[in-house]
């Protein structure tokens, strides 16, 4: 993993990103077939009008290879959003998640940001360990049926 780049999400990249996430989100949680659209839909609008002066996408790719994704978009005047925080199986354990999250969370503070936000489910327990980690406040927990399963939402907050 020494040779992993961190590069601009692009719109060659979003196929890709669409069948990673629908791919692992099943395989590993369970999901139907209604969370490859939502990753489709929250894509096609950052390509639509993003603004790149404060919102951002990075691919982190080791020679032809896609490993991961992560994304800051605007969620308010003074609060970004992490979203599509992914990373293949085999990039796992190696350093790779907290680079992105670190190159996330710089932007989002270069940008301006007071603060930072992003949902997630529980059963990441790798990803909220990290967040926690990194600094991040558990802010609120709840049960849902999403994506056709029985889970629990957590929202997390940032302040810089």
């Amino acid at each position: 993993m020494d040779e992993v780049k961190l590069r601009p999400f692009e719109k060659d990249d979003l196929e890709w990103l669409v069948d990673a996430h629908a791919r692992l989100y099943t395989h590993d949680e369970g999901f139907d077939d209604s969370f490859g659209p939502l990753v489709r839909s929250i894509l096609e609008d950052f390509l639509a009008g993003h603004d790149p002066a404060c919102e951002r996408g990075w691919i982190a790719q080791e020679g032809d290879q896609r490993l991961g994704s992560i994304f800051c978009v605007r969620l308010t005047a003074d609060t970004a959003k992490l979203r599509l925080f992914l990373l293949l199986p085999e990039a796992r354990g190696h350093g790779l998640g907290r680079k992105l999250l670190g190159a996330c969370m710089d932007f989002a503070k270069g940008a301006g940001y007071a603060g930072m936000r992003l949902w997630t489910h529980e059963s990441h327990r790798a990803a909220c360990a990290l967040y926690a980690r990194s600094g991040w406040q558990l802010e609120a927990s709840k049960s849902v049926h999403s994506f056709g399963q029985d889970l629990v939402e957590q929202t997390w907050t940032y302040r810089f």
